[in-house]
């Protein structure tokens, strides 16, 4: 991800326009880091994170994921609480090529199993805790090749037919990620499943520009600005919540993990 090519769009600080709509999801936070790299992205539980260190770990990670074979196109699916590494894993997800499956926190194991399984996950992100109340149901997700923990070491155990990998240490920060070649902005970038309240969870694919023209707008019609501190008080694995991030990160704006 090269930062200088958004050296050119400075004009564009408060007034982000439809001509944005060719940029990728990933390409928020990366042209965030550019514009307003010393600006506070997000706050959650105390800790803070400018948009020049979001940067530095979704490019470490987004490395990592290509470092264990993630080929373009495959599912990564996210299933943590709301915290600084779930919004990292969101945007590393795309930037590695994969396509984000973002997973409701507070499922239970056999309803997270159903998403992994429909969605076609080959890598899930968790915590070590979580992938332990997980363990029983991965037995039913044989397209599962790879478990991220969010910890810096990997759990002792291992999952069924899993690999399981830590989290990227301190010195891989500084690695690179090249773009993948074929990433278009009407690719698929991320798959939103309902809540399930009147049968099984369904997934609802969304392409690149789906996600950054829904941004565009509501940045447009809110009047968002740089100096701006948004409240995400909504889950992010559902699309209202998430978009709080994507308006948030093409305006500079700090985001609040609540």
């Amino acid at each position: 991800l090269n930062v200088n090519r958004f050296a050119a769009i400075r004009r564009e600080r408060t007034t982000p326009g439809d001509e944005m709509a060719e940029l990728l999801l990933h390409d928020l936070p990366a042209r965030a880091a550019a514009l307003w790299p010393e600006a506070v992205a997000l706050v959650a539980d105390g800790r803070h994170c400018t948009y020049a260190q979001l940067q530095q770990q979704i490019v470490a990670l987004a490395a990592a994921l290509r470092g264990m074979g993630l080929a373009p196109g495959d599912r990564v699916a996210v299933f943590l609480d709301k915290r600084i590494e779930t919004v990292v894993a969101s945007f590393a997800t795309t930037a590695a090529g994969g396509v984000l499956v973002p997973v409701n926190p507070v499922l239970k194991p056999a309803q997270v199993a159903h998403i992994l399984q429909d969605s076609g996950a080959r890598v899930l992100i968790t915590a070590s805790a979580r992938l332990a109340m997980l363990q029983p149901a991965l037995t039913d997700c044989p397209e599962l090749a790879h478990v991220l923990v969010t910890e810096a070491t990997a759990p002792d155990q291992r999952a069924e037919m899993c690999a399981v990998h830590a989290w990227p240490a301190e010195r891989d920060l500084a690695a690179a990620v090249a773009r993948p070649a074929a990433m278009l902005e009407t690719d698929t970038a991320a798959i939103f499943y309902t809540s399930g309240s009147t049968g099984r969870p369904k997934g609802v694919v969304l392409s690149h520009r789906n996600l950054v023209a829904g941004a565009i707008s509501v940045a447009a019609y809110l009047g968002n600005r740089p100096d701006d501190v948004l409240l995400a008080a909504l889950p992010l694995s559902f699309d209202a919540g998430f978009s709080q991030l994507t308006t948030a990160f093409l305006v500079g704006a700090r985001v609040v993990l609540l």
